[in-house]
């Protein structure tokens, strides 16, 4: 079993392997973002006694396949009714292939058209997975 820092630092790497995308410490958070918009809140590097891991991420078309999983919540802050939902990282967890569907989901609900369209038409092997 993956621990979840193994977990969330692939996420992270797969996120980062998308068009396009950058990482960004707002909030002292990291998260990761496509044209200037966040896909992937990734939280902060260590729990703390207010946090324990925990991801975000937009999911316009599983939103409803999410929230079947244990733990996972709408998020905070109103984004649960734009579709985003927070997944802890601890306890049961889908496997790791979901939740990297989950993040290219996110990046296809925010990123533009056009790196959607190269995302699409990449040749085999050449984007992030």
């Amino acid at each position: 079993m993956e621990s979840w820092r193994e977990v969330r630092q692939a996420m992270r790497e797969f996120a980062l392997g998308l068009p396009e995308a950058y990482e960004d410490h707002p909030w002292g958070e990291s998260v990761v973002k496509v044209n200037k918009k966040i896909f992937v809140f990734l939280g902060i590097e260590e729990p703390t006694e207010k946090w324990s891991p925990q991801v975000g991420v937009k999911l316009p078309r599983s939103n409803g396949h999410a929230l079947a999983v244990e733990g996972v919540r709408p998020s905070g802050y109103g984004l649960g009714k734009a579709g985003w939902v927070t997944i802890p990282l601890t306890g049961a967890l889908p496997e790791t292939e979901v939740l990297l569907d989950w993040v290219e989901e996110s990046y296809r609900a925010v990123a533009p058209k056009r790196l959607v369209t190269e995302l699409d038409t990449a040749p085999p092997g050449a984007s992030a997975r």
